[in-house]
């Protein structure tokens, strides 16, 4: 009997500023039009993984606005990866054996919430004094370098090039968003739709060098949702089901390894190299088979690094990767084409389902003007800091 487990149906909502809904109301908005797409209903369900970082509510309150069927609910917080640690929480459940088809949810409220800034410290005294765990470290802030997502990002793009001697220039990282938001020109569901030109991006403010703030990732409100199922289930389904079915060929969640720095500062870039690597050998297949990438542009600087975390170009060779123009909607590895964090959005719960959508949507050929012909494989990547990597790769069905 094959393990294999499919996307039977999947959804996301506009991701923007929705003054009329709460979590919960975006939440069940996702959850139903997953249930939809996927021609099944709550009462199939045999788990919810439920994930929200900010707003406090759990999936039992969403299940009261979709069916309270006394399955059980997992809720789910990881950071930026939360919404890819609900997804792998249902895979992982039907792997097991113990049900056929579950429901994965992300959601989040950040419109009006400004950029990522986690870690912000205020003053700190002339003396310092530890006290308790976390206290028994000095804050680094201000000394040796940023706990601030802006800064902690700028600071990953600068060593890049710093480290690999190559030219990622401030005109570099601006091309890198330019992309972005041309491609969410073209996705109805993005937060920006905008399409900005080059010197727009590099003379608005300054977040954080090299990021302007068109090249920070943008705090909104969405939701998406996915229903899972398993290889035999989806067998005794509609051949139109088993058709738009995705299969999720590998599904990889790690965390840091121990390294003495990133006890102390993050490391974004091992966490996500051990994360491809399994992914690739679960899936057995390379990054040359993929056919596009939806990986975690938080921001500008932390594209860069990760095409090369992602094994898309040669270590170090992250830079004339991008410079060849690889990673546009028409070059030879699609990256973002969604319009990625930095336009689609960042609703931070809901980016990890979010991102494997717009994989999904390809791979069925139903993404409108922006699709990618002849997509067979996708990868989609997130991060959570903390830290948290989640890649998933996704194919076709044969049929």
């Amino acid at each position: 009997m094959s393990d294999a487990v499919w996307i039977l149906g999947i959804t996301m909502t506009k991701f923007g500023k929705h003054t009329d809904k709460d979590i919960a109301d975006l939440a069940s908005e996702a959850a139903l039009g997953a249930l939809v797409d996927g021609g099944v209903t709550m009462g199939e369900m045999g788990i919810m993984a439920f994930g929200n970082l900010m707003g406090g509510v759990s999936g039992q309150v969403v299940q009261k606005q979709i069916g309270q069927t006394g399955i059980p609910v997992y809720n789910v917080s990881n950071a930026c990866a939360t919404g890819a640690t609900a997804l792998r929480t249902v895979i992982m459940a039907i792997k097991a054996g113990e049900v056929d088809m579950g429901l994965a949810v992300g959601v989040e409220k950040l419109a009006g919430a400004g950029l990522l800034a986690g870690g912000t410290v205020g003053a700190t005294p002339d003396v310092w004094e530890p006290s308790g765990r976390f206290g028994a470290v000095t804050p680094v802030d201000g000394r040796i370098g940023t706990e601030t997502m802006p800064g902690v990002f700028a600071q990953i793009g600068q060593e890049y090039a710093y480290e690999h001697n190559v030219e990622a220039d401030f005109k570099l990282f601006a091309q890198i968003s330019e992309k972005n938001h041309a491609h969410s020109a073209l996705n109805p569901l993005a937060s920006y739709q905008k399409r900005f030109t080059l010197d727009e991006i590099m003379n608005d403010m300054m977040i954080a060098y090299p990021n302007t703030r068109p090249m920070c990732s943008a705090n909104c409100d969405g939701a998406a949702a996915a229903v899972v199922v398993s290889d035999a289930k989806l067998k005794t389904l509609s051949l139109e089901q088993q058709r738009r079915a995705v299969k999720v060929s590998a599904s990889i969640l790690t965390t840091d390894p121990y390294e003495e720095a990133c006890q102390v500062l993050p490391n974004v870039n091992t966490v996500t190299r051990l994360a491809a690597a399994q992914a690739y050998e679960q899936a057995g297949i390379g990054p040359s088979d993929l056919d596009l990438v939806e990986l975690h542009d938080c921001f500008a600087t932390a594209e860069l690094v990760h095409y090369d975390n992602l094994g898309l170009c040669e270590p170090g060779g992250a830079v004339d990767f991008f410079k060849s123009g690889a990673t546009w909607r028409d070059g030879s590895t699609p990256v973002n084409v969604s319009g990625g964090l930095e336009s689609k959005g960042h609703p931070i719960a809901a980016t990890g389902i979010a991102n494997i959508w717009e994989i999904c949507h390809h791979l069925r050929g139903e993404a409108g003007e922006r699709q990618i012909e002849g997509a067979k494989a996708g990868l989609a990547h997130v991060i959570g800091l903390g830290s948290s990597c989640g890649v998933h790769i996704l194919e076709k069905s044969g049929l």
